[in-house]
């Protein structure tokens, strides 16, 4: 499949955010990336669902919401009202996996797994086949604009060797620190779908530097 572009709206200008929904909207990306952070799994706080409701309203593209939030079932089927069309929970923040990943499903969205920096692929083993999608931490959580750490690519390799055969159509997402340098190579290790913040919207042409990365 070709490969998703998931611009990060954390990184946004939230004084006129509904100028960078509709930058996003015509351009060649293909979802909105939108970190809900409580302050407590990790140390920043972004914004809640009134925001994602309002993202919504304006966005024409699918939202890509990644809890970064301790107990994340609680809020499932709020996300989902709010519009959510991938729900992605952190393996570290589920007690009972395989439930969270199943009722996000019997909400009628996708449902993803994020891994920080720290934690194996191999913890998937017995979950693999029951994802639409893995999210690869390739910085740690919480804060945009951090140095991608190399390791990545081993994880993103390991991560497409689990996955063979098992679940071929998984969706392999990278977070932190996407830009020119290194997207090509992650999609060569194995990554479907980059997210892209401050590479994006620090940009003076948003658009081109979206294009130049669904190009490659």
């Amino acid at each position: 499949m070709n490969h998703l572009i998931a611009p990060s709206v954390l990184a946004a200008n939230f004084a006129d955010l509904k100028t960078d929904i509709e930058m996003v909207n015509i351009s060649v990306a293909d979802w909105f990336h939108i970190d809900i952070m409580d302050g407590v799994f990790v140390p920043n706080i972004s914004f809640g669902f009134p925001v994602l409701q309002a993202i919504n309203k304006h966005a024409r593209k699918p939202l890509d919401v990644h809890l970064m939030i301790v107990d994340p079932d609680r809020y499932l089927a709020e996300c989902a009202n709010a519009g959510a069309y991938m729900i992605t929970v952190h393996y570290e923040a589920c007690t009972h996996l395989h439930r969270t990943i199943h009722a996000i499903k019997a909400l009628g969205c996708k449902a993803g797994v994020a891994l920080n920096p720290h934690t194996p692929v191999s913890v998937l083993e017995d979950i693999i086949q029951d994802l639409d999608m893995v999210l690869i931490m390739s910085v740690n959580p919480g804060f945009g604009g951090q140095v991608f750490i190399e390791r990545t690519f081993d994880k993103l390799r390991a991560l497409k060797s689990l996955a063979a055969g098992r679940n071929d159509s998984l969706l392999v997402q990278v977070d932190g620190g996407v830009n020119s340098n290194n997207a090509a190579a992650l999609l060569q290790a194995g990554a479907n779908v980059l997210v892209a913040g401050n590479f994006v919207f620090s940009a003076a042409d948003q658009q081109a530097v979206i294009a130049g990365l669904k190009a490659l």
